[in-house]
């Protein structure tokens, strides 16, 4: 892969490995590399098929003071997808929670909200940003 990513939303898992199959077959996420032994990962980047990246890894039992150490699912990320209504279908299908159902925001978006298995909340819409990136 030669795309570049520049920012880097990154996440903590009480079970990585599960998270990322999670990830994989709800939402589409695409595994890049995972670096860990058996059921720690202690790296792992996922690319988002319409551009971006996340990175996760296993949760730390006893981080150091200046670790890293997020708590595993607080994080919340919004995604462009093209295509709201079938990944949604898609997520529910593999066992994610419904935060919001597809609708229209007074903006013009089609969106869903769902939560994945450690808590994570993902939103997933048409709108790309008003930033000129």
């Amino acid at each position: 892969m030669t795309n570049h990513h520049s920012i880097w939303p990154t996440l903590r898992a009480q079970n990585a490995p599960a998270l990322i199959d999670f990830l994989e077959s709800a939402f589409g996420f695409e595994l890049i590399v995972s670096y860990g032994d058996d059921d720690r990962v202690d790296h792992a980047e996922l690319a988002w098929p319409q551009g971006g990246a996340i990175m996760l890894g296993s949760e730390r039992q006893d981080p150091e003071p200046n670790d890293w150490a997020l708590r595993p699912g607080t994080a919340g990320v919004y995604l462009f997808e093209p295509d709201p209504f079938g990944l949604f279908d898609r997520a529910i299908a593999a066992g994610a929670t419904v935060l919001q159902e597809p609708h229209t925001t007074d903006y013009g978006s089609t969106e869903c909200a769902l939560i994945d298995p450690e808590g994570n909340r993902w939103s997933f819409g048409t709108y790309r940003g008003a930033a000129d990136l």
